[in-house]
């Protein structure tokens, strides 16, 4: 996947079939998008997603929570998918006073679009002012065909990003896992710092997510360790105490994510893991005996 930063200083030769949005959260709508102009690979286009280095959600409504996936993470999950351009934009007062015509232009000269998708509630250009009506008005003139892609609901409302945040925070982890269409994950490199043994002798594998990722909520977690091809099931632990105490009373001001594994078969300490969530135990986990900890993880 070729990435760029900027629309302005770039110049694909070859015809392009375009998504373009905030993508902090690649869930099963956005997933629409990008199947869409995946799907376009077979007319001799490539695909190509554009998108920002910060959310113009923090931006304009200094909304302060983290998001779904960091930049690291979104691109995994695009370049996994099979795009072949991504073009990351400073969503700054420069980019904010382009004229939607002018954006257009922008994408039919720079970008060679020749297929555009977006959702129906899809605006661009200085304050808003342009639209899927404009762009239907507009298509045939600047020479691309355009797809308009309806949202989809979830329990009677829209999947977005903010909805799936809401119920993360909640553990509604299946929720969350059904609007992203695959398991929330957090991508990094796997350490044992600050971790101490289990009462079986195993040290658990700690990983150290950014500050601007949202973490699941506190608790005990089944979950699935991907590394270099190989998984491994896992039992992992979101708060601050070890995994096996009955009293576990988890605290804000130090987060530990710290996932326990009977499976390994090689070291992965030092190595990047992708560390998915599968369910949130109701209770806690308490464990008599090796093979009770191997069923628990099932």
């Amino acid at each position: 996947m070729e990435h760029f930063d900027s629309l302005l200083d770039i110049n694909i030769k070859v015809p392009t079939a375009i998504t373009i949005g905030k993508f902090d959260g690649i869930h099963k709508g956005h997933h629409l998008l990008i199947s869409e102009i995946i799907s376009k690979k077979s007319a001799g286009l490539y695909p190509c997603v554009i998108t920002f280095k910060k959310s113009p959600r923090i931006i304009l409504s200094k909304d302060k929570t983290s998001s779904l996936f960091t930049n690291e993470e979104r691109d995994y999950i695009l370049e996994k998918n099979g795009i072949n351009y991504l073009i990351t934009c400073e969503f700054n007062k420069k980019f904010m006073e382009i004229k939607a015509i002018q954006f257009i232009e922008i994408l039919c000269k720079n970008l060679n679009m020749k297929y555009l998708v977006v959702g129906s509630d899809f605006t661009f250009g200085y304050k808003g002012e342009g639209n899927v009506e404009l762009l239907k008005k507009i298509s045939n003139k600047n020479g691309f065909e355009l797809k308009i892609i309806n949202k989809i609901k979830k329990d009677n409302q829209y999947i977005s990003s903010s909805f799936i945040r809401e119920e993360l925070i909640k553990g509604n982890i299946d929720m969350v896992n059904e609007m992203l269409g695959y398991e929330y994950f957090i991508l990094g490199k796997a350490t044992h710092e600050k971790c101490s043994k289990n009462k079986f002798g195993i040290f658990p594998i700690s990983i150290l997510p950014t500050k601007d990722k949202l973490i699941p909520k506190f608790g005990i977690y089944a979950t699935k360790i991907y590394c270099e091809g190989n998984i491994y099931n896992g039992i992992t632990k979101i708060g601050k105490n070890i995994i096996d105490n009955r009293d576990y009373k988890f605290s804000e001001d130090e987060i530990q994510i710290e996932t326990y594994c009977m499976e390994l078969k090689s070291d992965i300490y030092g190595k990047m893991i992708r560390l998915s969530f599968k369910k949130l135990y109701d209770k806690y986990i308490n464990f008599c005996s090796i093979e009770e900890f191997k069923e628990q993880m099932k």
